[in-house]
């Protein structure tokens, strides 16, 4: 850690920073962290070890409990982001700030200085050839008049560091910035970001993707439960398996997953044919949507977010209308019936939205855990429950999928995060599904727990259950699948049989829609 606030070396110095949120959660505990001109600092830790928290006091968008920053060697205090970026300072969040009605051009120059003007009205004319000269020159080309709800993630993302390139930023946080991004769009940021530190822009990259810290920084520094628990000055010095240690705090063993070449194409667990749904506005969000799902396989569903995923798993698992073409289960016609009906065949779904779809808060864990089964032998008889039972399967479920909770009547608004994500899974396993839909089920999740699920997965893969796998983490769809089918529009525009062989270049320009079959 640097001593000399006023080291020309660096840009940025942190000490001592603690941030206690109410109710007693520490976020950040006396944590050291400093940033050098022209660098890629990667921050690296799992969801919730406060890395977050850290940047946004850096961007002054959160009051430190205590702590000194030092900015270009001056001890500074800010109040708001407006602050930091007088200071050179801006953050990119995970989640964008645009504003989807605006131009590109009207997005960047919101709030900041405006190019030409006229009297007091802007020339727009002239500020949208400012705005392309100037993304031009950063690496970052893009159409200046395009509005912003028309342009892919990848694209708005380009727009929130424009516009801090604009307004002077020399010091950039770019939080989980890779998190929705294809292949091809990654690379482009990676080369962008490295543009930009060779210029002398000093760079704080947020992220808890293991190979991503190793590939494009300079140094990381890795938090554990809002700590600093070890500074790597040499990322080429340390492996994946050392580094995983270090985040998790214990040793990951990392197991290749054997993905079989063959799987039982004579009878489809599920065919879906010429498939048309609405969105909630009463758009078609999928349009004569084909996909055939087989026993022994998992077959993944790559495509950027909003393509129609959502409203395709609605439809299979009977929370969402079709509005033409047909949904075969099991041999068996299942559009539009209920969810119910679809349950009973044999379909289990894991769902995105964990706390709004996957379990209902208020109830303990072992309702929860019974849920679907609940008036099934053994669990009741003639409508009442069989409370031994349920216990008895809700302590089985906890031990066989690693629960972590004080007790099986706990209201499961008291698990974390990744605890409630192993209740939903003990629930949708524990009784011989025929088929999964597994829609982002490692999302947010440590490397331990995306391991756990994993082999959980292939497990039941191997075992003849068929598997769709919605997943926003390309790597992860690479990984597990047998075959992958890339959505694009609310079409399947590409299936691919040979997973080994998938271009990643290609594969992104079928999900952004650049390249048809």
């Amino acid at each position: 850690m640097v001593h000399l606030e006023s080291s020309k070396d660096y840009v940025v110095v942190m000490k001592g920073i603690t941030k206690v949120y109410p109710g007693g959660v520490v976020a950040n505990r006396n944590i050291d962290f400093d940033l050098k001109r022209g660098e890629i600092h990667a921050l690296l830790g799992e969801n919730g070890a406060g890395k977050t928290t850290l940047m946004k006091i850096l961007a002054g968008c959160l009051l430190p409990d205590k702590g000194e920053i030092y900015v270009k060697g001056e001890r500074v205090k800010f109040r708001s982001p407006v602050d930091a970026i007088k200071k050179g300072i801006g953050m990119v969040h995970q989640h964008f700030t645009l504003i989807p009605s605006f131009t590109v051009a009207e997005n960047i120059i919101l709030g900041g200085i405006g190019g030409k003007r006229e009297g007091i009205k802007l020339d727009m004319k002239a500020i949208e050839e400012e705005i392309a000269e100037f993304a031009k020159k950063h690496g970052l080309p893009i159409n200046p008049k395009a509005r912003i709800e028309e342009l892919p993630v990848g694209l708005k993302q380009r727009v929130e560091i424009l516009r801090l390139l604009y307004r002077k930023a020399d010091i950039l946080i770019l939080d989980e910035p890779t998190s929705v991004l294809t292949p091809l769009e990654v690379k482009e940021l990676f080369e962008a970001l490295k543009r930009m530190a060779s210029e002398g822009k000093s760079i704080v990259f947020v992220t808890h993707k293991l190979d991503e810290a190793l590939s494009i920084s300079d140094r990381i520094t890795v938090l554990r439960k809002g700590e600093v628990v070890a500074r790597i000055d040499n990322p080429k010095s340390i492996s994946k398996e050392k580094l995983a240690e270090l985040v998790v705090g214990r040793k990951i063993v990392y197991k290749a997953v054997k993905t079989k070449t063959l799987y039982d194409k004579t009878t489809p667990l599920m065919e879906i044919r010429n498939l048309k749904v609405l969105d909630d506005r009463g758009v078609l969000a999928v349009r004569n949507l084909n996909l055939t799902l087989y026993p022994g396989e998992i077959l993944g569903l790559a495509g950027v977010e909003g393509n129609g995923q959502r409203e395709l798993v609605e439809a299979i698992t009977g929370l969402r209308r079709v509005e033409e073409g047909e949904i075969v289960i099991l041999g068996k016609k299942v559009t539009n019936k209920p969810p119910k009906y679809i349950i009973e065949l044999g379909v289990s779904y894991i769902p995105e939205d964990r706390t709004g779809r996957g379990v209902a808060l208020e109830l303990s864990v072992a309702e929860n855990l019974i849920a679907k089964v609940h008036d099934k032998t053994p669990f009741s008889r003639r409508g009442i429950l069989n409370l031994k039972s349920i216990y008895s399967f809700a302590k089985e479920a906890i031990e066989k999928f690693n629960i972590v909770t004080p007790s099986v009547k706990t209201p499961t608004m008291y698990l974390s995060g990744g605890n409630i994500q192993r209740l939903i899974l003990a629930r949708e396993l524990s009784f011989k599904p025929k088929i999964i839909i597994a829609e982002q089920p490692t999302a947010g999740l440590d490397v331990a727990a995306t391991e756990f699920i994993h082999k959980l997965l292939i497990d039941f893969r191997n075992s003849g259950c068929g598997i769709l796998l919605i997943s926003a983490d390309i790597d992860e769809i690479l990984k597990l699948s047998d075959r992958v089918a890339v959505i694009y529009g609310g079409r399947i525009v590409k299936v691919y049989d040979e997973v080994s062989r998938i271009d990643l270049i290609e594969l992104s320009k079928y999900m952004l829609g650049v390249k048809t079959e």
